[in-house]
């Protein structure tokens, strides 16, 4: 076990020098050309190939980066310049804002004012909000289908999927689901399924997204399923669990579960790297992100905040930093993924949780923080 003092703040990496090797040497995922295609078709060998270091989209030149953190215990958004660490704005937004989601065609950024009952568009150009308020039914969460074709509103307290017109946001279709606490998703490597979790009732739903219907559910005794993630080979299904301390592994083909890797106390957010051969886990109640290698399915290195709450975000466009909100400690920490160690940690009040680093490299857009394809 090593230790480094950064910026004041002793940083534990469990097994730095295995990291590193693994980290450093192992063969990178073949790239797509820089400048990507905008489509729904799915790499077949890697599902994010086309989110790799640097692959922004077209539409996204001259965007500024930013990172845009919302207030769960309040009423707005604070905006984090990555390069200077400092918080360069602040602007109300309505009660509870959750999550920010970009939206499918990259364009414009979603906060989701869960108790406001309401989404804030913002324009990602200027950073700022770009109109009033959409009218939206508890939104916990926001997603789109890996077609574009709608966005998916999660309300939790609701009990339902509302699939809605991705950009005027009008019900198409309201999807009640038999379950309590659905809150997070990710969609099948072909598009053509999702899986919910629902963290109240220790299930797991899937969704046929050609009939919009329920097609199953899957019980995980004694658990509370967080986030959920796709690994890059398309075949299994990460989902934290905060009871557990740990992610379940559920195969994609057949929907039932085939493993549990254990990472740390309240495991919550997943994130994987850019070039799609980790995933990041962050685990509130320990105060460390446990880094899992996607081929061998197994932990290779434990990061540790001390008095960190690492909660949910994601990763620069570059790569080398994860972005995590602490929900519990009233801050956001920008992790260097080359060892783990603390590159700064900025104060932001009022339980921030849904964070969203942007722009992302990608085609499109899957919304949460950031789900890119």
């Amino acid at each position: 076990m090593a230790r480094a003092l950064v910026l004041g703040v002793v940083v534990v990496v469990t097994s730095v020098s295995v990291w590193q090797v693994i980290h450093r040497s192992s063969p990178s995922v073949p790239a797509a050309p820089h400048q990507v295609a905008h489509g729904p078709s799915m790499p077949s060998t890697n599902i994010y190939a086309a989110a790799g270091a640097n692959m922004l989209a077209p539409a996204l030149a001259g965007m500024p980066n930013r990172i845009y953190v919302p207030q769960s215990a309040g009423r707005g958004i604070y905006v984090i310049d990555p390069v200077t660490f400092k918080v360069i704005d602040r602007y109300p937004t309505g009660l509870d804002p959750q999550h920010v989601a970009p939206a499918w065609d990259l364009r414009t950024l979603y906060v989701t004012n869960d108790l406001a009952n309401s989404l804030t568009p913002i324009d990602p150009f200027t950073a700022k909000p770009s109109g009033p308020n959409i009218p939206v039914a508890d939104p916990y969460n926001l997603y789109f289908t890996p077609d574009g074709a709608a966005a998916i509103v999660v309300a939790e307290a609701q009990r339902r999927l509302d699939f809605r017109d991705p950009h005027t946001f009008s019900l198409l279709k309201a999807l009640p689901v038999d379950c309590a606490g659905v809150d997070h998703m990710d969609f099948s490597a072909d598009g053509s399924s999702l899986v919910a979790t629902c963290e109240f009732s220790a299930q797991l739903g899937k969704v046929d997204l050609r009939s919009r219907t329920v097609v199953g559910y899957l019980k995980l005794a004694g658990s509370s399923p967080q986030d959920i993630k796709l690994d890059a080979a398309g075949q299994v299904f990460y989902v934290a669990d905060r009871t557990r301390g740990g992610v379940h592994e559920i195969e994609a083909a057949t929907f039932r579960g085939i493993g549990f890797l254990p990472t740390g106390k309240d495991a919550h957010g997943l994130y994987p790297s850019r070039d799609g051969r980790f995933l990041y886990v962050t685990n509130r109640g320990s105060g460390t992100v446990t880094v899992i290698d996607f081929a061998t399915r197994n932990p290779v290195a434990t990061w540790q905040i001390p008095g960190g709450s690492p909660d949910m975000g994601g990763v620069s466009a570059d790569g080398g930093v994860l972005w995590l909100s602490g929900r519990y400690d009233a801050a956001v920490y920008a992790i260097s993924t080359s060892d783990g160690h603390l590159i700064a940690r900025m104060a932001v009040p009022g339980e921030p949780h849904g964070l969203c680093v942007w722009p992302q490299p990608g085609r499109f857009s899957l919304g949460h923080t950031g789900v890119m394809r």
